[in-house]
């Protein structure tokens, strides 16, 4: 088993951008851990049932939500349940995420000693009037704090989450945020710039009340490719659209799913993507309420609300879709031993196409975009469907 999932629905406080599966406190929070404790064994349970290899995982996430939104005791319970039925790997990356909001000194350090090896904090930006345009509930400085914290319980490898595109933000700003985040040493950066989701209180109030106003796709473009520049000269490659890191410390558990490969998802609205029978891949959703999930559980009965079967030609389109995210791109030789047949062959008029625009950059092993083709990524991937 290379990966697992954890989704841990609970917020202080929803970020004004933010559609995920999250939400504030509710009747059940008390009891999640107990939760997906179980849910962790009936999965097991069911995959030694049908003879099922369990290998050590090799990554772990808790992902959210807000994982630290939850006492240690409650995370560490669900980490022991994980290790009891998987098993890990001896070098496995067991990551969490953390708002600045919800962390502690004395959390942060029980969560180390439980085995937890890597930290991503949410930052988004280093400027306390745009942190609260954007409705997050901390501030910069209750960042620094927790990432003191962090050190000082022995968390080595780092991650912070930096965002552009934001409400009256402009590159200035952005460039403030990436340069004391570099300046800071950590292992790795995620830099994301926003999506503006629909049925989100930003959406409204650009959209709908426009009393929000976001910077063009010009000046976004301008922000990422300053920002990129800035991480470079200080030692973070990238790696992913998104995603820059210090030598040795890419997030593995996110290679996972960029190269798409198997996990399994645990909690309210977790996903899992497992290969099922005759090279059929099964993706799963649990119930995206912690009611019918809670319900389902406390019947002994596996929360799955739904269940995608994915052909050959969706698996491919999905690797395609992933691989090109990475700057390394498409490994050649794996996708042909997964497939039994090459990418050029599988998707012939939208190689020449992308081809044709310039936007490839290949090899005997690879097939990548360049830095441009990164940059219209949406446009190349609509070429292959």
């Amino acid at each position: 088993m290379p990966t697992l999932y954890i989704h841990i629905p609970y917020c202080i406080k929803k970020c004004l951008y933010c559609d995920f599966c999250s939400g504030p406190a509710d009747s059940y929070k008390n009891m999640y851990a107990d939760l997906v404790s179980r849910e962790i064994e009936l999965t097991a349970a069911k995959m030694r049932k049908k003879g099922e290899e369990i290998t050590p995982a090799a990554t772990v996430f808790f992902g959210g939500g807000t994982p630290t939104s939850l006492p240690a005791r409650d995370l560490i319970q669900i980490l022991c349940a994980l290790q009891a039925q998987f098993s890990f790997a001896k070098d496995a990356e067991i990551s969490f995420e953390c708002n600045p909001a919800t962390a502690s000194r004395a959390d942060l350090a029980e969560l180390r000693r439980a085995g937890f090896n890597r930290i991503s904090i949410g930052l988004q930006s280093a400027d306390d009037a745009l942190l609260k345009r954007i409705g997050r509930a901390h501030s910069y400085a209750d960042f620094l704090q927790t990432l003191a914290w962090a050190r000082e319980a022995g968390f080595i490898n780092i991650n912070v989450d930096v965002m552009h595109g934001l409400p009256e933000q402009t590159q200035e700003l952005y460039l403030d945020t990436v340069r004391k985040v570099c300046d800071l040493e950590v292992q790795h950066v995620s830099a994301y710039a926003l999506i503006l989701e629909k049925d989100t209180p930003l959406y409204h109030a650009v959209e709908i009340e426009q009393t929000e106003t976001l910077p063009d796709a010009d000046a976004v473009a301008d922000m990422q490719d300053a920002g990129m520049a800035l991480l470079a000269e200080h030692g973070y490659a990238r790696y992913e659209v998104s995603n820059f890191a210090k030598p040795g410390y890419v997030c593995r558990h996110n290679l996972v799913y960029w190269n798409n490969e198997p996990y399994l998802g645990f909690g309210v609205a977790a996903h899992s993507s497992m290969p099922g029978k005759k090279g059929v891949w099964l993706r799963r959703a649990n119930a995206d309420s912690t009611r019918a999930y809670a319900q389902k559980i406390e019947r002994n009965a596996l929360p799955t609300a739904e269940i995608i079967k994915l052909y050959a030609s969706e698996q491919m389109f999905e690797s395609v879709m992933l691989g090109l995210r990475k700057v390394e791109g498409i490994h050649r030789v794996g996708f042909f031993a997964r497939y039994g047949i090459p990418v050029e062959q599988a998707f012939p008029k939208a190689v020449t196409e992308v081809d044709v625009c310039g936007w490839w950059e290949e090899d005997a092993d690879y097939l990548r975009l360049t830095p441009k083709g990164l940059d219209l990524l949406n446009t190349v991937l609509a070429l292959f469907r």
